[in-house]
This record gives C-alpha cells, structure tokens and sequence, in this order.
C-alpha cells in the first residue's frame, strides 16, 4: 500500500514538473521562428523543434513557411515518436498538396511512421520475439510503400521502400506462423492446417513458409491423414530449413 502511495505521488509530481516546465515560444517574426526550427531540426533537438514548428503552423496557417512548416512536422514528430501527430500531418497535407512535388517523400514517410508504430523500445531492449503482435500498422506501411512504387517507380526513395517491403513481409508472414503455432499448441489441428498453407500461399519465398511445413506435419499426422504427411514430407524436402 505504501508503494502504491508513493508511486501515486511521484506521478502527480512528475506531471506538475511537467506542467510548470511547459514552454511558451515567443511572439517573434516568422522568419526567426523559422531559422530557431531549423537550427533545432539540424541539432536533433526534436522537442525544441516541434514547439516552433507548431507555433509556426498555428499562427501563420496560410503564410511563405506553410507548407515547409507542415513538411518538417512530419519529420520532427516521426523522429520524437510523435506517430499518431505524425501520420495526422501527413493525411492533412496530402489532403491539401495532393499534387506536391514531394509527395514521394510524404508517402515514404508514411510507410516509415507506420512501420514505427509496430516497434516496442522496451521489446528490442530486451530482444523479445514480437511476432505475434498486432500487424496492422505492419500491413499498412506494407500497403503505403507498395503504393509508393507504383505511383513513383522512379523515386528516389523507390529502392529503400522495395527493401522494407521484404523486411515487411517477413514481419506479417512470421506473425501468421505465431499463429498456426499457437493453434499447434491448443490442438486445432484443423486451423492449423489452414493458417500454414495460407502463408505457403501468401508468403511462398519466406523462412517462415519453410518452418510452416514442420507444423502442417504435426497437424496431419495427429489427424491421422497419412497421405497428406506425405506429401507435406515431399515439400520439405524440396524446401529444406
């Protein structure tokens, strides 16, 4: 009880310090505010940034720096883990500059923030297996990097958005192998069965298509289908571990 005392008071005192530490950027020119983001952009001080990025964007919605501004918010906020803030600029200046001439780069940043949201710092602290995590916003950087290529081919982000697409698809096609392990685990040979030849179908060129084998195996053989162990047998050979 008294540590649950004194972890409530930390809190309430961590989130005044917080309160009275939250910093008003001054009324000055545009420009100065401009050339203060920037030189907080270049330094890695994402925060500092931000606070002048936003203050820019909100009192001078429709001046020179507007769409400059709205660009380097959805930098600064994917490098500070701002995602949710992040993938909110993007909608809205895609929505607004659908023709931009960075559009690519909007789009690439998307995937990226994405991507960023299926990455747990505590998990890669410690080297968790994270595999059978939630994979939406995996399948949604997966779905905004494949619409990157089609749309710009030649994109200079084009090469490093085909790289994460394979990372990407090693990422969903070991989330569904979680899941037919798991349906291994609890008996449901059946589901089983169906989960891991949807990733030998959906998947065909993944480790985890392999490793998929061993457990359709597993659910043939407690199902007594001789026959399909067999042929099961006959595809790990063709596709060894």
């Amino acid at each position: 009880m008294k540590l649950l005392k004194l972890t409530g008071l930390l809190s309430l005192a961590l989130l005044f310090g917080c309160a009275d530490k939250e910093v008003t950027v001054p009324d000055v020119p545009p420009s100065q505010l401009y050339a203060e983001a920037q030189e907080s952009l270049q330094g890695g001080n994402w925060t500092s940034a931000i606070e002048r990025l936003e203050a820019l964007d909100s009192r001078y919605p429709f001046g020179a720096y507007t769409e400059q501004v709205q660009l380097d918010l959805i930098y600064a906020y994917y490098k500070n883990d701002d995602l949710a803030l992040g993938l909110a600029t993007i909608e809205r200046f895609s929505r607004l500059n659908p023709t931009h001439e960075r559009s690519d780069w909007v789009l690439y940043m998307r995937g990226l923030t994405h991507m960023a949201q299926d990455r747990n710092f505590m998990h890669d602290l410690l080297r968790v297996d994270r595999s059978d995590r939630d994979p939406e916003p995996v399948k949604a950087a997966f779905a905004d990097f494949d619409r990157l290529l089609k749309r710009y081919p030649n994109s200079a982000y084009a090469e490093d958005a085909q790289k994460r697409m394979v990372a990407l698809k090693n990422r969903l096609a070991n989330y569904d192998l979680a899941t037919a392990d798991f349906y291994v685990r609890r008996e449901a040979w059946i589901a089983a069965i169906n989960r891991a030849q949807e990733i030998q179908k959906t998947y065909p060129d993944t480790e985890a298509a392999r490793q998929s084998l061993v457990l359709q195996k597993k659910a043939f053989e407690e199902l007594g289908m001789q026959e399909q162990v067999e042929r099961t047998e006959k595809l790990m050979e063709l596709n060894p571990l």
